[in-house]
């Protein structure tokens, strides 16, 4: 416990303690011994003082010029990518993930920072052809003011990332709040932008409970739009406390389907399988969570889905060769070890299952990667999140019956299809109710440049984010009749 660094808040241009002096400690969930960094426990005083910051900042952030903006996002990625290996090593000591994935993720955030630097330049109103020669109708696109950021876990900073780029180029002022199980990243993030020059009181950070900052962070008057990343539940809670001309931007949960019919593509499907369900130890709202299996073909699959899985390498992400991290808190290792003792109530277990505990595991959250077959499509572990590393294997009839199990879901987040048929393709695309839609690649991963969003109760299904879509979240229309 001994020369732990101590991390402050970001609020109106300077790093600073909670008003009451509280901390807490964010630790290394691979070995909690490992005390990462101590964090501000914020008040809702701190929180409020972030949201007047911004507002105070925001009449002069967004008359500055879209090309001051974009400088300061282009030199915000240039420091992410310049310190992507000792933050990699960070995140990878905080969440648990990989340390090539944790620094692919920052290098991935500065990626999403060069494109809205870029992309918004080009984004603008529109004009209306009108009969009479002595008016002209356009349109103007204007920011909306202070935007609260919430952002989870399992990407502390490719997340934030995509909410907070489209945020300021837009010409935003934003108040960020990230994991409690993940807060030093998402601190990275602020510190580059304010190492880029960013002015004070435009980026705000405030670390501390949900409980603590959250109803100052969704309720403040100042608040114009609240962007979520998190659980539905917690999704929903955040949607009704808003009030009516606040806007929401909620990306949650996933009880994610990979559909596999054809003897041929089982090789490929189990690929997908390990790749989706098992990396970030399927701590991934598109992880792979059902294989839906042609009953056919289900026993080929299963035994060589049970032989990779078996195979798979859990430890540390700090050590090479590591194919399964820890759970990312204490908490998320008692809900999937409750998940799988429901599902050996409700199926067949074929691996896995077990909490390591023993040697290097002794102060770690590890659960080896986990295969249920015989899953019944009304049991537990087929329909509700479960977040961890868990396989439920559904039988299925054919192609029609394999859409009626998937889309009897309260998600609808991604879905994957694997088959050599093109006219299945597109019929899978059609058919499935996913906002994201994958055909012979994994349910996990999107692109910067392409919308993502989910329906059902996986988004509020207002606005996309990522791509030149998700600038419209932070925009709003003014229509102008001008005599001329």
């Amino acid at each position: 416990m001994t020369n732990v660094p101590t991390f402050l808040n970001y609020i109106d241009g300077e790093w600073c303690a909670s008003r009451t002096g509280a901390t807490f400690d964010n630790l290394n969930p691979a070995d909690t011994r490992d005390v990462v960094g101590r964090f501000q426990a914020s008040t809702q005083a701190d929180a409020q003082a972030a949201v007047r910051a911004a507002a105070s900042a925001f009449p002069a952030w967004k008359r500055l010029a879209p090309g001051a903006r974009a400088k300061i996002l282009l030199d915000a990625a240039a420091y992410l990518e310049l310190h992507a290996a000792r933050f990699g090593e960070e995140l990878t000591r905080e969440e648990g993930k990989q340390k090539a994935l944790a620094t692919d993720e920052f290098v991935r955030a500065a990626q999403t920072l060069r494109y809205y630097a870029i992309e918004a330049q080009s984004y603008g109103g529109e004009t209306f052809p009108t009969d009479d020669p002595a008016m002209m109708v356009y349109t103007l696109r204007e920011p909306l003011g202070v935007v609260t950021v919430i952002s989870p876990w399992n990407f502390p900073v490719s997340i934030p990332a995509r909410k907070i780029a489209p945020a300021l180029i837009c010409g935003n002022t934003v108040v960020f709040k990230p994991a409690s199980d993940a807060p030093l990243s998402g601190l990275r993030l602020t510190e580059a932008l304010v190492e880029a020059g960013i002015p004070r009181g435009v980026l705000n950070f405030v670390t501390g409970s949900a409980g603590a900052v959250g109803p100052t962070l969704v309720g403040a008057r100042e608040v114009r739009a609240i962007s979520f990343t998190g659980s539905t539940a917690a999704g929903e809670q955040i949607h009704r406390a808003a009030s009516l001309s606040t806007r929401t931007q909620m990306e949650l949960g996933g009880k994610n389907p990979l559909i596999v019919l054809d003897a041929h593509d089982i090789e490929l499907a189990v690929e997908l399988t390990i790749k989706g369900g098992f990396s970030l130890a399927g701590q991934a709202c598109t992880g792979t969570s059902r294989v839906l299996v042609a009953r056919e073909i289900r026993a080929a699959f299963v035994e060589r889905l049970a032989a990779r899985t078996a195979a798979l390498v859990v430890g540390s992400g700090m050590q090479p060769g590591v194919d399964v991290g820890p759970l990312a808190t204490a908490g998320q290792l008692r809900t999937v070890l409750d998940y799988i003792e429901a599902g050996k109530r409700e199926a067949t277990l074929v691996c896995g299952g077990e909490q390591l505990t023993q040697g290097e595991f002794s102060y770690g959250y590890f659960v080896m990667p986990t295969v249920f077959v015989d899953v019944p499509r009304d049991a537990r572990i087929a329909r509700e999140e479960i977040f961890g590393p868990v396989i439920a294997v559904v039988d299925v009839d054919d192609y029609e019956d394999a859409i009626d199990v998937a889309n009897d879901s309260e998600y609808g987040l991604a879905a994957a299809l694997v088959t050599r048929d093109t006219q299945l393709m597109h019929r899978f695309a059609g058919d499935i109710e996913a906002g994201t839609v994958k055909i012979n690649r994994t349910t996990t991963g999107n692109l910067v440049n392409a919308p993502f969003g989910g329906l059902k109760r996986s988004s509020t299904a207002t606005f996309r984010e990522s791509g030149r879509d998700g600038l419209e979240f932070y925009l709003q229309t003014k229509t102008v009749y001008r005599g001329v």
